[in-house]
């Protein structure tokens, strides 16, 4: 019995450890450019190993966009802990801000996998990806309908298209201070939107 409960649960951890390697590489080296013995190197799992958790790279690029979908729900699960959802949406920024120096390395991490896949004839996966940014941008959303400010779907795409946008120059670019001074602007927007009377 034990044995095959440690079994499952060394399996479990390999699928893990393999998921949030693939996450990791993909985002530094691009779908293209990615190999599953890449992956398996930093995940410190044998190569031939990998197939027994995932048949091909897309499988891999499927569970790395989960891995990013969660980390997004862990990061929207903290700022929930805020009363006030414009300290949320400024912390969301300040979250941005912080990873500036990874950013100017390769990009926001959904962003640039959306780009990618988009590029590809099959469509499946970046829908998927496509669909990890609509969380962004529906969480946001929610936020904003909260402070019951107008056109909350507006305010939202406002900011998510500036975090794609700072992502992309800071990446392009090399330059992380685009991060910094366009995460500021954002802060000073959003500290600058009033509810406005009869808007209903």
């Amino acid at each position: 019995m034990t044995n095959s409960v440690n079994r499952r649960v060394r399996a479990s951890q390999k699928r893990q450890r393999l998921t949030a390697a693939a996450a990791r590489v993909l985002h530094e080296q691009g779908v293209e450019r990615t190999t599953l013995s890449d992956i398996a190197r930093e995940a410190d799992v044998p190569v031939g190993n990998v197939y027994y958790y995932f048949k091909t790279k897309d499988e891999l690029v499927q569970a790395a966009l989960s891995e990013h979908s969660a980390h997004l729900d862990e990061l929207t699960g903290q700022l929930e802990q805020l009363a006030d959802p414009r300290d949320r949406l400024k912390a969301l920024i300040e979250a941005w801000i912080d990873r500036r120096d990874v950013a100017a390395r390769y990009g926001c991490p959904t962003g640039t996998l959306a780009v990618e896949l988009d590029k590809r004839a099959d469509g499946i996966l970046d829908a998927e990806a496509g669909a990890v940014i609509r969380r962004l941008l529906n969480w946001t959303e929610r936020q904003f309908r909260e402070l019951d400010l107008p056109k909350p779907a507006d305010l939202a795409l406002t900011l998510i298209s500036g975090y794609q946008g700072m992502s992309l120059l800071a990446n392009a670019l090399r330059d992380p201070d685009i991060m910094t001074r366009e995460g500021t602007r954002l802060l000073h927007w959003l500290d600058s939107l009033q509810v406005s009377d009869g808007h209903h």
